[in-house]
């Protein structure tokens, strides 16, 4: 009778065992479905990418020059005429290439870009027209651009000059015009639809080349750091919808900001559907 009450014991607990490990092997496979589950349910993170712009015409020959106004110190405060001419340019002309339709592109053609003290540019399609100027000492910086905003990057492409406007002008940015200086050009504004895939990144730079072992821009984009060794346009990839924030800084051959009032630049542009 002990045997059988013995025996029956040990049956009963080995169908336990049995059932313990089922149970064990059961709820992993389910752990392991909604592991699973959870990887394709979750969308992968976009990664920001950074390539130089390449296809566009080199317009190496290409000059643009400030005729108007004559005198850079100009007493009466208010609206200036501005006149520039251009050779071997044309305002107004869609630029030709693959990149026109790779960035946003301006139904108006080619321009000037008009830059006062680095901040955001406004785009001139004919040579001639107005700006309201208030007093002080004002530093612009002009130089030619594509349809698709991408700047005409050589010496003779780019005016800069020292505004004084008004009797007493007073200069609150106290620039060398002779040191390394950064300019910001692009992205800016809004970008909608297909114009979101890729953003143009563009700046000038002044009395300085970049290279590998000399001065750099660092561009700091949504928190991802890309050093710029060419003095080049690129293309900003992967950025998600909403707002973006573009830093860029002038660095010297160590990796330190170059001092300079325009040389640590933040904007920040919107990317909607």
């Amino acid at each position: 009778m002990k045997t059988l009450q013995l025996s029956i014991t040990m049956l009963l607990l080995v169908v336990v065992i049995i059932s313990c490990k089922g149970e064990k092997k059961e709820t992993t496979t389910k752990d392991a479905e909604k592991t699973e589950e959870k990887k394709t349910t979750e969308p992968e993170k976009i990664k920001i990418t950074l390539e130089k712009l390449e296809g566009s015409p080199t317009y190496a020959d290409a000059v643009l020059a400030m005729d108007a106004p004559a005198d850079t110190k100009i007493t009466n405060v208010g609206e200036i005429d501005f006149n520039f001419t251009m050779n071997n340019y044309e305002l107004g002309k869609q630029t030709e290439g693959p990149n026109a339709t790779l960035l946003a592109n301006s139904g108006k053609g080619q321009h000037i870009h008009f830059i006062l003290n680095n901040q955001p540019y406004s785009a001139h399609y004919t040579p001639t027209f107005k700006k309201e100027i208030p007093e002080g000492v004002h530093h612009l910086v002009a130089f030619l651009s594509r349809s698709y905003h991408e700047s005409v990057k050589n010496e003779n492409s780019v005016v800069v000059k020292k505004l004084e406007v008004g009797e007493n002008p007073q200069d609150t940015y106290g620039l060398d015009m002779n040191a390394p200086t950064l300019i910001y050009s692009r992205p800016k504004g809004t970008y909608k639809g297909k114009d979101t895939e890729n953003l143009l990144l563009d700046f000038f730079v002044l009395n300085t080349k970049l290279s590998e072992t000399g001065h750099k821009v660092r561009a700091t984009i949504n928190g991802e750091t890309f050093i710029i060794t060419e003095w080049a346009p690129h293309i900003v990839k992967g950025l998600p919808m909403g707002k973006v924030t573009i830093q860029l800084e002038l660095l010297d051959e160590n990796g330190k900001l170059i001092p300079g009032p325009f040389n640590n630049v933040t904007r920040t542009v919107t990317l909607a559907k």
